[in-house]
């Protein structure tokens, strides 16, 4: 079970523990998390090439895991 990501974690390691944040990644702008070479990059990687804020995207993923595992 994930409890928390880091941006330093790998987007096919995240998905591949809880795919359930797939639709967080996607709301954000991250439409290409199915790409076979997204599965490499990690979270801060991705976020960069996409023009997003990776601290945000992280926290809005640890918060939806926080209440997930409760």
């Amino acid at each position: 079970m994930l409890k928390e990501v880091t941006k330093d974690m790998l987007i096919g390691h995240i998905l591949e523990q809880d795919a359930t944040v797939a639709p967080i990644m996607m709301a954000s702008g991250m439409h290409c998390i199915g790409c076979p070479s997204s599965q490499s990059e990690s979270l801060e990687e991705a976020a960069m090439v996409h023009g997003l804020d990776c601290d945000d995207l992280v926290a809005k993923i640890n918060e939806y895991l926080a209440v997930k595992n409760e």
